[in-house]
């Protein structure tokens, strides 16, 4: 097999990595920003607690995958199959898994912006200089990280749709009167609102509190 390569788009990677989904001996190690960084991959973990947990796999996830209750639901019950789930306090960017130790993929970075959208770009190497590099530093990160029961039963802010649309606005540069009319709120619940954010997020100001649920993932969506 060639030693490095470049899929562009998720049809030919998923092609390539069913077959290794529906083995019970191959090893997964998944480093992700949120639970759909590779094409297929709810659809593995499914395929993998029908099978009771039977492939052993380790995954690593930035806290913006924690933002929506479904998928953390998703966590939960991946957990209960024996999956081992950890959430490291560092932003994830770039998607990463490891299959057996041989074979490392690279996602393309996660953005927001849709200029720079398009097909998603997936790095293959099976060089054993760099899977080894790697795997070391995924190890580094792994012990340093939280596992998922542990994490989710500290206090983490839970917050309701129309929050989060408030939330989202701190950020967007927008006066209080523009976002209590797009929200469709009057001035002084949304002002409500908004102080009721920084008591959930801990935060002593606005920005703060945008810094917070940035690095908790809350604003994502």
């Amino acid at each position: 097999m060639t030693q490095v390569m470049t899929f562009r788009g998720d049809l030919e990677l998923w092609a390539r990595l069913k077959p290794l989904t529906e083995s019970n001996d191959t090893e997964w190690v998944n480093v992700a920003h949120d639970l759909d960084t590779w094409p297929g991959a709810r659809d593995a973990a499914r395929l993998s607690m029908r099978r009771g947990g039977a492939v052993p796999a380790r995954k690593l996830y930035s806290p913006a995958v924690l933002a929506d209750e479904r998928d953390r639901d998703v966590l939960r019950e991946m957990a209960d199959h024996g999956m081992r789930i950890r959430i490291t306090a560092t932003p994830l960017s770039r998607g990463t898994f490891f299959i057996d130790r041989r074979t490392m993929i690279l996602t393309s970075p996660t953005t927001t912006s849709p200029a720079a959208q398009g097909p998603r770009t997936y790095t293959v190497s099976a060089t054993p200089a760099l899977v080894d590099g790697a795997y070391a530093l995924f190890e580094a990160a792994w012990e340093s990280a939280t596992d998922l029961a542990a994490y989710l039963s500290a206090e983490w802010p839970r917050i309701d749709a129309r929050t989060a649309r408030v939330l989202r606005t701190l950020s967007s540069g927008t006066t209080d009167e523009t976002a209590a009319r797009e929200l469709g709120m009057s001035l002084r619940t949304y002002r409500r609102r908004v102080a009721e954010l920084l008591v959930t997020l801990d935060a002593d100001s606005r920005f703060q509190a945008g810094l917070r649920a940035g690095e908790m993932g809350l604003t994502r969506g």
